[in-house]
């Protein structure tokens, strides 16, 4: 089990990410613009670097929704490899089995 201060600080990033997600996305947007003046550009800039750092998308780390585990994360199961094959043992996901040749 990962630490409860861990768990929670990945857990404000995703909230500030939610948040700030529009806002950074239109700033972005006007940076990117050939079309406007180089002063507006950089304005945008300016204010791109204003934002919370941890309202970047980049900063979440993906963790285990069982355990908290942030390494061996499998996407399709939102699981660490732990947790998915304690899962998959017992039978809890269906169609998976323990292999053997």
């Amino acid at each position: 089990m990962a630490k409860k201060s861990s768990i929670e600080t990945n857990n404000k990033r995703i909230r500030l990410a939610k948040q700030y997600a529009a806002k950074r996305e239109a700033l972005k947007a006007q940076v990117r613009d050939t079309s406007l003046p180089p002063e507006d550009r950089f304005q945008a800039s300016l204010k791109l670097a204003e934002l919370p750092r941890n309202g970047s998308r980049t900063r979440v780390r993906n963790r285990c929704e069982a355990t908290g585990r942030s390494r061996a994360y499998y996407r399709k199961f939102r699981l660490s490899r732990i947790a998915l094959r304690e899962l998959a043992l017992i039978g809890q996901i269906p169609g998976m089995t323990k292999s053997s040749w």
